[in-house]
């Protein structure tokens, strides 16, 4: 008797003509990577992550609305001896866009300098592909290791800060978030938050309103914290192999 396989089963892959520039351009940034490590340069990681009010909260969803909170941006940076011995910082995003931190970039590569000497610092750029106008699209590919000032909600990278300290700023493309390890010490974070939110809280309850408090920078610092060098290694590794998998297959 003929058997089909069920619909559910099939795995429909999507292919555009552009697959094949962010492919090389993935390349090429790993390539550049692997340069730099060869030359001695220390790789060092640096990004961003929002925490909503409703993370840290745990308010749950009343009549299938949530109404808008604060989020909070956490800066922070790590490599494969853990965090960077910098202190990481934590801004409130709408007095972001009328107080930006320029002089943080400046800061962070003085830091890393006395702590490592000279590194790789890779950034993931927010934009996607499709947010890229033509001529810098077709300049990424040409360039990728190479990019020009990267923004990011709560610090500007800028390469010429980056050489004066001795660094090489490298843009890894925003559709290979598995190749930088940040992200998923980002998720750890969240999930740390998300179990032991109780833990940091206190409620005051009278006979009209009922109050929540939460020792924010407390919960932050202390899931920061449990990310500790071992667990770094652990998401370097995991990294490295899929690094090794692109470099193999599509080199």
């Amino acid at each position: 008797m003929p058997r089909f396989a069920s619909p559910l089963l099939r795995n429909v892959v999507l292919r555009s003509p552009s697959d094949g520039g962010r492919r090389r351009q993935c390349l090429q940034y790993l390539k550049a990577l692997r340069t730099l490590q060869y030359d001695g340069f220390q790789t060092v990681y640096l990004g961003e992550t929002d925490i909503s009010e409703h993370l840290v909260t745990g308010e749950e969803v009343s009549g299938g609305h949530l109404v808008p909170g604060p989020t909070w941006c956490v800066v922070h940076a790590g490599g494969s001896h853990g965090w960077v011995p910098w202190r990481y910082r934590i801004f409130l995003r709408d007095e972001l866009s009328v107080r930006p931190e320029d002089s943080l970039f400046l800061e962070f590569c003085d830091v890393v300098k006395k702590a490592y000497g000279k590194c790789a610092i890779v950034v993931k750029d927010r934009r996607r592909p499709g947010e890229m106008r033509p001529q810098e699209d077709r300049e990424s590919e040409a360039g990728a290791h190479m990019p020009s000032v990267i923004n990011l909600t709560s610090i500007t990278c800028c390469p010429e800060v980056a050489k004066s300290h001795g660094h090489k700023l490298l843009s890894l493309p925003s559709l290979y978030s598995y190749l930088n390890p940040l992200d998923l010490a980002w998720s750890s974070l969240k999930w740390f938050i998300m179990n032991n939110r109780k833990e940091f809280s206190l409620q005051s309850i009278n006979n009209i309103y009922s109050y929540q408090f939460v020792l924010f920078s407390d919960l932050i610092g202390r899931g920061v914290g449990r990310i500790n060098p071992s667990k770094w290694r652990m998401l370097i590794n995991k990294v490295r192999r899929w690094e090794n998998y692109y470099l193999g297959k599509f080199s």
